[in-house]
């Protein structure tokens, strides 16, 4: 199942400090099968992971572990997003 977590900067030093942090810790989890897409928000407030876990606390898990919420440079809120098959539709 897939799950949403939104980033957002609360600390502009911070992030730039815990960012290749950050961007490695992704890169892991992407590589894991655990990430299926993140980016940045174009507006540079913050950005969007979407998780592949089996249940929110596993996602949460995952989102809360990353060095740049650890470090509080960013918060996270994680949902589980239901995906729609749009061919169904």
């Amino acid at each position: 199942m897939k799950f949403v977590a939104w980033l957002t900067i609360m600390d502009q030093d911070k992030n730039q400090q815990y960012r290749p942090d950050h961007l490695a810790y992704i890169g892991q989890w992407y590589r894991a099968g655990k990430v299926f897409m993140a980016g940045p928000f174009e507006d540079k407030s913050g950005g969007l992971v979407v998780y592949e876990a089996q249940t929110l606390q596993e996602a949460r898990h995952l989102a809360n572990n990353d060095p740049i919420v650890a470090s509080g440079a960013r918060t996270v809120v994680v949902k589980a997003w239901p995906v729609l098959d749009l061919g169904q539709l």
